[in-house]
């Protein structure tokens, strides 16, 4: 991608056209990455119909945790049936960093647990088959176990029903965790889904890390997970966000509502704003939702249509670029929200990794001011200590348009490249 800088639809797609700005040359010694905890695991896609989830023993529409031995015959079964019609890395975390290398073209890092012994076939070999080189994982902890299995049952109104097997996955020690990686790290993304019990290894981990990027000031993104988990540990959340400086908070509306306890996604923005300083909303085939703070004296008008909903006038400063709300002397709120690009496509192949792939274009946004702060440091783009390198209206139409190239794949992740080119839809779209 050519970034920082002007930007056209072919900067994005491909991504494999040459001539975009890496962040592999280091500036003052420094290297640009994000780093992030996750719990390892293999996403199998599976088409069913309510009785298959009945028989199962799965709600609907929520993600339940099966032992090992269910989750083997369960997946014996639909194989048998042929209802298994995709098996990819998955985790949100591990989603989001592969889709973050892919449209950087550079590097992350996660950490977690695998499997000590990998053999040719078996499901660790197929994470680290896919998952981008880019994504560095050296830093993952090696232990005996199997890697945990996440079984999507998609059914025919296109709801999603997961159920999972822990395997490894919660494995990893507070000591796995290194602190200069943390440290010097653009931003730390989690996921609430390693919060979910308090007495495993990755728990700690995960505080740990928290602490470490708090110490120095980097930004550490929280994904919601899944609605239910939220509502059921709503206050402990809140908690960790405001005493561990969460700056980003990600999800979509049912989680973000139940986060809030507001069913409006510009009132669930709002109030998120009360927590975090930048909240990421996706809202299904209605759009995403982008929302942060700014300094008022360096607010930006927009120069599209003003709309007003739950929230009068609520673009009119969507021009602007978010800070942090301790970054700003006289902080107010901002909001920006766009509609599916080119209102979605026309057949939607998957949903699972969406909104990790819109988070992801917000990360790629976030590491490139760091990367142009650190060369052009005199830069007026840098009179204040902002947060993103783009407008927040920008980055909307950014997350949006990876959010599509996510929804007509059958896949979670981007691919490694993507040699699509839609030449008739280049025009003036991403100019702003």
């Amino acid at each position: 991608m050519k970034f920082p800088g002007k930007r056209k639809t072919k900067h994005y797609f491909p991504v494999s056209e040459r001539g975009r700005v890496s962040f592999d040359d280091r500036i003052d010694g420094e290297r640009i990455y994000i780093v992030g905890i996750d719990q390892l695991l293999v996403d199998v896609e599976a088409h069913v119909d309510d009785l298959f989830l009945k028989a199962t023993g799965i709600p609907k529409g929520q993600s339940v945790l099966l032992d090992d031995a269910t989750v083997d015959r369960v997946y014996r079964q639909l194989k048998a049936d042929g209802r298994v019609v995709g098996e990819f890395a998955g985790g949100a975390v591990g989603n989001t960093l592969h889709n973050y290398s892919v449209l950087a073209d550079d590097h992350s890092h996660l950490l977690g647990c695998i499997t000590s012994q990998i053999t040719v076939g078996d499901y660790a070999f197929h994470y680290v088959r896919n998952t981008s080189s880019r994504v560095n994982l050296s830093y993952l902890y090696p232990t005996g176990g199997p890697l945990g299995r996440a079984i999507c049952f998609v059914t025919p109104d296109g709801e999603r029903s997961f159920g999972i097997s822990r395997g490894i996955m919660n494995d990893l020690p507070a000591s796995a965790v290194p602190e200069p990686l943390i440290t010097g790290a653009a931003a730390l993304v989690l996921t609430t889904y390693l919060l979910r019990d308090e007495r495993t290894p990755i728990f700690g981990a995960a505080m740990r890390a928290i602490e470490l990027a708090n110490r120095t000031a980097v930004p550490v993104v929280l994904s919601l997970g899944t609605e239910p988990l939220v509502r059921e540990k709503r206050d402990f959340f809140i908690d960790v966000i405001r005493q561990a400086s969460i700056c980003i908070v990600a999800g979509n509306l049912d989680e973000v509502g139940a986060l809030t306890q507001q069913s409006d996604p510009l009132l669930a923005g709002q109030a998120a704003l009360e927590l975090c300083d930048l909240c990421l909303l996706t809202r299904d085939q209605h759009g995403l939702y982008l929302c942060g703070h700014v300094d008022e004296a360096l607010r930006r008008e927009t120069r599209d249509q003003i709309h007003s909903k739950s929230i009068a006038e609520y673009n009119r400063f969507e021009y602007s670029r978010a800070m942090a709300r301790r970054d700003c002397r006289s902080p107010i709120k901002i909001y920006s929200h766009i509609n599916p690009y080119l209102g979605g496509p026309s057949v939607i192949r998957n949903t699972n990794g969406a909104g990790d792939s819109a988070l992801a274009a917000l990360l790629h946004d976030i590491a490139a001011n760091i990367h142009h702060r650190l060369a052009s440091p005199t830069s007026p783009k840098h009179k204040a200590r902002y947060l993103t390198y783009s407008s927040i209206h920008q980055i909307c139409k950014y997350a949006n348009r990876v959010s599509y190239e996510v929804l007509r794949r059958n896949s979670p992740r981007l691919w490694h490249s993507l040699p699509e080119r839609e030449d008739s839809l280049e025009q003036s779209y991403w100019d702003a």
